[in-house]
């Protein structure tokens, strides 16, 4: 099973996963976590360069970086992973494209579908969660208007309110209008109902 977790940066993912992954564990499954950009040698390299640099990157070229690492991760960890009997859990995966790079930076959605079609050879998630929360809120638990400053946001955190609005906006279309397994999380809701959702969804499919 390919589960993966989507929703603007602070929405709150992480802990969610780290929570599904202890519960899948304690059923007797074996879990493979990961996160985008990221997961081996190479894209970890492009997620340094996409997040850390302070160069302009061009949004097509934004775009293919993340496909990059993306059919990376997809051919070396994710399909062996499956193969192997694994639960594979992604933070971020081809919707992310969609949200930030389609509704964020305005490229055409139906490029980005068919350039990530081609990068993952076709490999959809199972399962789907959008983590929904206002922008304020994440960025408030992000740390990225922190006053004391422990939270340097990276380059895709500086990319403003008026790009948030836009991406958050596209995860709630992109799941209105898929015709796959995606489940909308009220992110502001407690961390335990959170999980009792999460957990109810994904015990359906085991």
């Amino acid at each position: 099973m390919f589960i993966t977790f989507e929703g603007i940066d602070g929405s709150g993912k992480s802990t969610q996963i780290q929570l599904l992954k202890e519960w899948l564990e304690r059923l007797d499954h074996t879990v493979t976590v990961l996160r985008e950009p990221g997961g081996n040698v190479v894209s970890e390299q492009i997620r340094q360069l996409l997040l850390d640099s302070t160069e302009h990157i061009e949004p097509r070229c934004e775009l293919l970086l993340f496909t990059a690492a993306r059919a990376q991760l997809v051919s070396k960890v994710i399909r062996p992973a499956l193969k192997a009997g694994h639960i594979v859990i992604c933070d971020r995966y081809i919707d992310s494209s969609v949200a930030y790079q389609g509704y964020g930076r305005g490229l055409p959605i139906d490029d980005i579908v068919r350039i990530n079609d081609f990068a993952t050879a076709g490999l959809i998630p199972d399962i789907t969660f959008i983590f929904d929360l206002t922008v304020d809120d994440a960025a408030k638990r992000a740390g990225f208007r922190s006053n004391d400053n422990k939270t340097k946001p990276d380059r895709m955190e500086q990319s403003g309110d008026a790009f948030f609005e836009r991406t958050k906006q596209g995860y709630i279309e992109l799941a209105q209008n898929a015709n796959r397994n995606i489940f909308i999380i009220h992110a502001g809701d407690s961390m335990h109902d959170i999980r009792d959702q999460v957990e109810t969804i994904v015990g359906r499919f085991l």
